[in-house]
């Protein structure tokens, strides 16, 4: 689930390492297709192998590329992580760069919250800050910022100094700092998968700034997120953030919703501002590790008028939030409805 735009550096290391499983685990469901089904040895299983397969993967291989490059032009190749190109590679490096200092104020901070018992910054502030600076600073040098469409409604919101649910529609990476860049200046949190907590760094962010951990496959820690996320919400009066389809869409078109997010807005009576993220794949899509071109004309963030949670039910909520969304997308990111 959310992060931010500031922690975008680790997410394609993420993206590369689950790149790099998937190719391996394709590999390795290859060569065990080509083993016969007797009781032969393994050495014996691959002298006896037909070799003729290799071909058409490298050919495939080569379509690949050469699809890819009408993407990301003639100098893009293939890396066991995914598709890169010149941009991509000035594009990680200004990340790395970037991150050395941000990684030191985040181990600062763990260390002073650790000192204080968590009594120093109890909400967490700023990490958010810290990590919005980095996030903003390597969109702003590698040209990367959305046009973002009715900024104004979030201006207006954020004077009144309410809670809400921030939720956008989820095809690429790039909709993580895309997201972050959208809500600005403010203290939020976002609500992200668990595995998230185990890269380096980008785990250390993630618990530093109080962000949410969700566990999918164990139900206690359900319960626990939604009681945590009600109070960021009803207690604390923050910002949250997530894309309720869950998961990446592979399709590019919005998908279904998972019902977390609209359940704590629900519970803590907190409205929900759809966001709608246009173009993102389009300069990186699930086979690139990084983006492949600057934003340009090509992403637009538009945002919607808050759905108000109170007079509705979960189900009313979540389908009022989904239409408003759909509203903002261009066709070919809208559901096969």
């Amino acid at each position: 689930m959310k992060l931010s735009g500031s922690i975008l550096m680790l997410l394609m290391q993420l993206v590369a390492v689950e790149s790099f499983q998937s190719s391996w685990i394709s590999r390795r469901s290859h060569m065990l297709r080509l083993r016969p089904s007797g009781s032969l040895p393994a050495a014996s299983a691959s002298v006896t192998a037909p070799s003729s397969p290799a071909a058409p993967q490298k050919l495939d291989r080569k379509e690949k590329l050469a699809e890819l490059r009408k993407e990301g032009g003639r100098f893009t190749v293939l890396t066991p992580f995914g598709a890169l190109n010149p941009f991509g590679l000035y594009y990680g490096t200004v990340s790395v760069l970037l991150g050395i200092p941000w990684f030191i104020a985040m181990t600062c901070l763990q260390f002073l919250y650790f000192v204080t018992r968590g009594k120093f910054d109890t909400k967490r502030q700023l990490p958010i800050w810290i990590s919005q600076l980095w996030g903003e600073s390597l969109m702003r040098l590698t040209r990367m910022w959305p046009k973002i469409t009715n900024k104004e409604i979030l201006q207006e919101f954020y004077k009144q100094n309410r809670a809400a649910m921030i939720v956008a529609n989820h095809n690429s990476w790039m909709d993580i700092p895309f997201l972050g860049a959208t809500i600005g200046w403010k203290n939020y949190k976002l609500v992200s998968k668990k595995e998230l907590g185990k890269v380096p760094i980008l785990g250390k962010s993630i618990k530093v700034g109080g962000h949410i951990m969700v566990d999918r496959l164990d139900r206690k820690s359900g319960l626990r997120t939604l009681k945590m996320g009600i109070n960021y919400l009803k207690k604390d009066g923050l910002i949250l953030g997530t894309f309720p389809e869950g998961t990446r869409s592979r399709s590019g078109r919005l998908g279904k919703f998972k019902n977390g997010a609209f359940k704590m807005a629900y519970k803590a009576e907190a409205p929900v501002i759809p966001i709608s993220i246009n173009g993102a794949a389009k300069i990186m899509s699930a086979d690139w590790v990084m983006p492949h071109c600057r934003t340009g004309n090509v992403v637009e963030v538009v945002i919607h008028e808050p759905v108000e949670s109170k007079g509705k039910t979960e189900e009313e909520l979540a389908e009022a939030v989904r239409q408003s969304m759909i509203s903002g997308l261009v066709p070919d990111q809208r559901p096969n409805e």
